[in-house]
This record gives C-alpha cells, structure tokens and sequence, in this order.
C-alpha cells in the first residue's frame, strides 16, 4: 500500500465518506420529509460523516470501515424500516447515499487493513 493510505487525513474514501454523510444530514433542509424522516436522516448521516471523520484520523481503525457498513445498510434499509418510501426524495436519498456508503466503506477496507497492519509494532 502507498504511503497516501496510511496517513490521516489522506485517504479519498473516507472523505467521501464524510461528505455523504453531511448530504444526507443536511438533506432534510431541502426535501420534503416529516419531523421523523428528518431525524432519521440527521441522525444516521451525522453518524457516517463522524464515523468517517474518526477513519480519517486513526487510518489504522478497521473497526471504522465496519462500522461505515453497517450504517450505509442503515441508511439503505431506513425509508422502509421507518416507513418513509412515500417520501420520494428522501427515500432516494437514503438509498443511494447508503449504497455509496457501503462502497466506499467497503473499498476502504483493505487500505485500512493495510494502515493497521503498518501501525502495529512487529
């Protein structure tokens, strides 16, 4: 692995990770939701921007890119879960930010293996 993926602050996925987790926290300002949906997608999307966030600054953390996972199928699963599917954009929203979630967290995966394995004393 490069040099890029075992630095904090330096590896795309988890970026992305954080900016799609901001998309949907914020996405409520402009869709159409109830006081439910909202804080759904607040909730879960302030949890995937943080959990990327905390990826960027401990690159060695593989427990975080788990974590990624599980939220995005969250997130994914959510419009039926919690009974939002009638809102179209949120719906929308959820599936395709927790889709995108689940591959960035998935393709981050081994870069932070690898960043683990790196930190750890031989």
């Amino acid at each position: 692995m490069s040099e890029v993926s075992t630095r904090a602050w330096t590896r795309p996925h988890d970026w992305a990770e954080v900016v799609i987790g901001v998309v949907a926290a914020l996405s409520p300002l402009w869709l159409s939701t109830d006081t439910m949906t909202m804080w759904t997608m607040v909730i879960l999307g302030a949890l995937i921007a943080i959990d990327g966030l905390v990826s960027l600054a401990v690159p060695g953390a593989v427990y975080g890119e788990g974590i990624q996972i599980v939220l995005g199928v969250l997130l994914f699963l959510a419009p039926w879960v919690m009974g939002y599917t009638e809102f179209n954009g949120a719906s929308w929203t959820s599936w395709v930010a927790g889709a995108l979630t689940i591959i960035a967290g998935a393709a981050a995966m081994p870069m932070a293996t690898a960043a683990h394995r790196t930190a750890m004393p031989h």
